[in-house]
């Protein structure tokens, strides 16, 4: 039982650092700083942005954490390492790409007060990408 108290601490802090990195490129992305936007501007559109974010690299580190527990405690975690900053890369690369073929500025709209379908759009993708990921470590 201590051996998996152990796993989960470390999974847990693994997984804390990969939605904080996961943060801090989508408030890299965007203007201002996306805390602000969300707690004191109360922006609907970088909270749907930000929780569709952090679903969507929760479900890329479980995945990787599910489907390589039993390879051993070190190779599973390197695997959620790897496959959460996988995550995290492509879903910035998304969010650029859709930033191109739509017009307006995508971090614009989606730290705008009002609402705009575009963070609907944006969260989305987000899932989309992680679905893929997803798909990609799952046996």
């Amino acid at each position: 039982m201590l051996a998996s108290i152990g796993y989960a601490v470390a999974y847990t802090g693994v997984g804390i650092v990969l939605l904080t990195l996961g943060f801090l490129v989508l408030d890299l992305l965007t203007p201002g700083h996306l805390g602000r936007q969300i707690h004191e501007d109360r922006s609907v559109n970088a909270g749907i942005v930000l929780a569709a974010g952090f679903l969507a690299q929760g479900l890329v580190i479980f995945a990787a954490i599910w489907t390589n527990a039993t390879s051993g405690f070190g190779e599973a975690l390197l695997y959620t390492v790897v496959f959460g900053l996988l995550g995290v890369v492509l879903q910035a690369v998304a969010f650029l790409v859709l930033d191109l073929l739509t017009p307006g500025k995508l971090g614009q709209h989606v730290t705008e007060v009002a609402f705009h379908p575009a963070s609907l759009v944006l969260g989305a993708v987000q899932l989309a990408v992680a679905g893929i990921v997803v798909a990609s470590i799952w046996p």
